[in-house]
């Protein structure tokens, strides 16, 4: 039941029995058996299947929340007892993107560490690139990257998804609506990330693909931070990770202005070497995984 409902979850979050199939590593045809094993069990419709899509059923939606509900109970019995007796290595070296460094992965480390406090850990932030090498020449135990550059010698699993906001002052009222159109975006005094940064390349890439060619980029930062620190005491407008604003949102510091019609969005990936093997990483990175439902 709990590979089945597994697998439900990661159908309705893709709304694709290709795209869930990728992700689990399995058959397409074995993902549907799943699906239609949950429908006959439960005596219900859980997806509408179109013929170049599915959606989720009103039975189907209600059937996620308590989905979600057993797989996270699951989750905390894994934790009580998979591990009750064994002691985690004594040291654990990873690389994170430095979007994930942070802002994400300190919290999760330390919730971590609360339960294996005598493991040590070395989280070296980098790029895409510097982190597959590390993890090929066996530098470090795994990663977590902002791109999936297909390496066949490196696995990737799916783990976060982001998204890239517009973001101000919360007190900057120059944009009515708190909107604006893609086209307008050359016109707002940026704030951006040097050339090279991961999510600096992630605009690019959008704005290039909408025809969008030149950006008022007048002052650039080398930290999230730091575009963060000099937003607070200016009317400029940086795009940033919905995760780094997370807080000054909440807190009233910044917000966001739409762009209308457009979203920028980009994945997080955990990687580790094709065929490496570790009940602990998989643990590790199950732990994760749960901390952050996003």
């Amino acid at each position: 039941m709990r590979t089945k409902l597994q697998i439900f979850k990661v159908v309705a979050k893709h709304l694709s029995f290709t795209k869930a199939a990728e992700q689990l590593y399995l058959s397409q045809p074995a993902v549907s058996k799943a699906i239609k094993s949950l429908e006959e069990e439960f005596k219900t419709t859980l997806f509408v299947r179109k013929r170049n899509a599915i959606e989720l059923t009103a039975e189907g939606k209600a059937f996620l929340i308590y989905t979600q509900k057993i797989l996270s109970i699951y989750a905390e019995m894994d934790e009580q007892f998979t591990h009750k007796n064994e002691a985690f290595p004594e040291a654990i070296d990873m690389g994170v993107s430095t979007t994930l460094s942070d802002y994400v992965i300190p919290q999760v480390i330390a919730q971590f560490n609360l339960r294996f406090p005598k493991t040590k850990f070395s989280i070296l932030a980098a790029n895409t690139e510097h982190i597959e090498k590390l993890i090929l020449d066996e530098e470090i135990h795994f990663g977590i990257t902002e791109g999936n550059t297909n390496n066949n010698k490196l696995s990737y699993t799916k783990f976060l998804k982001d998204e890239i906001v517009l973001v101000t002052n919360a007190t900057n009222t120059s944009v009515k609506e708190n909107a604006i159109a893609l086209k307008k975006l050359k016109d707002l005094p940026l704030v951006s990330r040097e050339s090279g940064s991961g999510t600096r390349e992630v605009i690019d890439s959008f704005l290039q693909q909408h025809q969008i060619k030149s950006i008022d980029r007048n002052i650039l930062f080398n930290s999230t931070e730091a575009i963060k620190n000099f937003l607070y005491h200016s009317e400029h407008f940086a795009l940033l990770s919905i995760h780094s604003v997370a807080d000054d949102l909440k807190n009233n510091r910044l917000k966001i202005i739409d762009i209308k019609n457009f979203s920028i969005e980009r994945w997080f990936y955990f990687v580790r070497r094709t065929g490496y093997l570790s009940k602990n990483i998989d643990y590790l990175e199950r732990f994760i995984q749960n901390r952050n439902n996003f």
